[in-house]
């Protein structure tokens, strides 16, 4: 399972959403992508979300590329929000499971 931060990839909303009614089909976010992310699907003429978590966390450069600004992003404010409540909570729980087992909670001093 890949991971970021420690968080697993499943677990974070970081993907892009496509504006079909502004998308033309070019294929200049498919040409730059190397995760295997988008993908131009034929019947529609336009390009759909193949592997989202793909997705290389806190990359756009496709959106940014899309003459047509069919490719979104989520909020930056609202994600750092949700990275910051994760990682607090990663961190609540590691130090949950070290106080519980003990193994830090006392430390040598060397005979003081």
């Amino acid at each position: 399972m890949k991971t970021w931060r420690g968080i697993p990839r499943e677990e974070i909303p970081w993907y892009p959403t496509i504006a079909t009614d502004k998308c033309t089909g070019c294929q200049t976010c498919v040409d730059f992508c190397p995760n295997d992310v988008l993908e131009f699907d034929e019947t529609a003429g336009k390009i759909i979300v193949k592997n989202p978590f793909n997705c290389v966390v806190e990359c756009s450069t496709c959106g940014k590329l899309c003459p047509e600004g069919a490719i979104r992003f989520p909020d930056e404010a609202a994600f750092s929000a949700f990275l910051e409540e994760r990682i607090a909570r990663q961190a609540a729980e590691v130090r949950r499971i070290v106080t519980a087992d003990g193994s830090n909670s006392k430390r040598s001093t060397g005979g003081r």
